[in-house]
């Protein structure tokens, strides 16, 4: 049987689905069709039950319970960083909130947890690669920066304003911020539910388990990132957390939605279904 499977065209995502992609895994008769594109396209694409198996971001779950269930593996977490607030020059969050930023997406979460953070503000919408070049172009004055820009903004003359992942451990008292996830259709059978989540468990812990091949993969993926900080960047977004929740990984999702609920962010209070609860 095959399915589809969506995922982003960053170096987390690569190390993950490398033993998937490259038949060094079992796959219990299932073969997959990767489609590589950023993550607020997967999230409109899984508006329209697009795709059978997808990266999601936290926050665009909220509004798809009725057709995705999340798989137990594959999730992304900041665990005392995440996205990253930059501008040019230091602004304080009042000038944050009356001058314009570049977002990577309405669905994202990160610009969830910037609502969160900041209120409202005056936002446009950029391609996440895209976002640092527009505020060194002056087409913004802040931008909200997720994968590798994290890494790289200070050598473009950028400067912090807000780490996102940092706040939110703060308020939280240590919780990891839920920034991606893995879903599957909830209409698919449940038997079938139950090996994608264990194949796709399969291929992060050959993944974990065999890193420097892993890391070829990624690598390939890393815009302007060296080895180095495609290793560390990896490091931070693929660790105990991708291959399982835990605790701490399931408290910190119903906290994030339960916060985006109170604010009048999200449809509904959410409480997260994960593949095999019931």
């Amino acid at each position: 049987m095959k399915l589809t499977l969506g995922h982003s065209p960053d170096p987390d995502d690569a190390f993950m689905f490398h033993a998937l992609a490259k038949g060094q895994i079992d796959t219990e008769g299932l073969e997959f069709e990767h489609l590589l594109q950023d993550i607020e396209t997967l999230n409109r694409r899984a508006e329209r039950s697009e795709l059978d198996v997808t990266a999601l971001s936290a926050h665009a779950y909220a509004f798809l319970t009725d057709r995705y269930l999340l798989l137990n593996s594959g999730a992304s977490m900041g665990l005392g960083y995440g996205p990253s607030l930059v501008a040019r020059e230091p602004l304080s969050l009042d000038e944050c909130r009356k001058r314009p930023i570049a977002v990577p997406g309405e669905r994202t979460s990160a610009f969830l947890a910037l609502r969160l953070y900041l209120g409202e503000f005056q936002y446009r919408v950029v391609a996440f690669d895209r976002i640092i070049d527009a505020v060194r172009a002056g087409e913004t004055d802040a931008g909200l920066l997720i994968h590798e820009g994290q890494l790289t903004y200070a050598g473009e003359g950028l400067c912090l304003v807000v780490d996102l992942g940092a706040w939110w451990s703060d308020l939280t008292s240590g919780l990891p911020l839920p920034l991606g996830v893995n879903a599957i259709r909830r209409d698919l059978p449940n038997d079938l539910q139950l090996r994608v989540d264990r194949v796709l468990r399969r291929s992060v812990e050959w993944g974990l388990a065999h890193r420097q091949e892993a890391l070829v993969s990624a690598a390939a993926w890393g815009r302007d990132l060296d080895d180095a900080r495609t290793d560390r960047f990896v490091s931070m977004y693929v660790n105990d957390l991708t291959l399982d929740y835990g605790d701490s990984g399931r408290r910190a999702l119903g906290e994030f939605l339960r916060r985006g609920a109170e604010a009048g962010l999200l449809p509904a209070r959410v409480e997260p279904e994960f593949v095999g609860d019931s």
